[in-house]
């Protein structure tokens, strides 16, 4: 895991987050129905050429696209292609920015138009599974602490936390020691320590927590077929609190 050594490497690292911060603003205003993933997946690549940033998921071993985008029961790892976006989807989007050798990673769930309640509870749950998680990137606290809270604030809801796919350390490199997982007890794992970066991201389930990979390598999808939320901001923990390198 990173540990920042100075003030300069910490704004080198929130100048990557805010790239991909200003990045999904942008491509959440263009998720509409008819939208082919793949449109928005080049508008990526370009947003990011032109922002001075290289993009951290092409090519990272064998992903052959700027951007993540999994609709409605894909998880994470979507390959953009062909589909085009359908009005009540949920669509998440993953990115990641290297700027001057550091690297951010940042996600978000776009609910397109009239999207069922059960589908916009899902989506607000993650998002504040998120926040909590984030709320105990503090100074003193343990690793695991961070990964109940997200468990703790999804299954009160009554939806599932997957348990395949985990959050990370992030710094020089896209992942880093440790993994963060988003379940278990709290009050374990490593102590949490100024200049410490970490990538945190639930991904919730409408129904069961299993997932499987598609053929294709890349894409997870829930097993039962369930509606699937994503999302993600890299922190930095400092003697102030949490610092969220990829909000706007």
């Amino acid at each position: 895991m990173i540990e920042l050594k100075s003030p300069g490497e910490l704004e080198r690292m929130r100048r990557a987050g805010q790239v991909v911060a200003r990045l999904l603003e942008h491509l959440a205003g263009l998720v509409r129905p008819g939208v082919r993933t793949k449109e928005l997946d080049r508008e990526a690549l370009a947003f990011l050429r032109q922002a001075g940033a290289e993009p951290a998921f092409l090519g990272y071993r064998g992903f052959p696209a700027t951007l993540c985008v999994s609709v409605n029961a894909e998880v994470v790892h979507g390959i953009p292609g062909e589909r085009k976006i359908a009005e009540g989807d949920l669509v998440s989007l993953d990115a990641g920015a290297i700027v001057e050798g550091f690297y951010a990673d940042a996600a978000t769930t776009v609910m397109v138009g009239a999207v069922s309640a059960q589908a916009r509870r899902l989506t607000d749950t993650t998002r504040r599974a998120l926040d909590q998680g984030i709320a105990q990137a503090v100074v003193g606290r343990r690793l695991s602490d961070i990964s109940h809270a997200v468990q703790e604030t999804v299954e009160r809801e009554g939806f599932g936390i997957v348990r395949e796919f985990v959050g990370h350390g992030i710094g020089r490199a896209l992942h880093e020691d440790p993994p963060i997982p988003n379940f278990g007890p709290p009050h374990m794992g490593p102590r949490l320590k100024a200049g410490m970066v970490l990538a945190i991201e639930p991904m919730v389930t409408m129904g069961h927590h299993d997932v499987q990979v598609l053929g294709d390598g890349w894409t997870a999808v829930t097993k039962d077929g369930s509606l699937a939320a994503h999302f993600e901001h890299t922190v930095a923990v400092t003697e102030r609190g949490p610092d969220v390198l990829t909000r706007g």
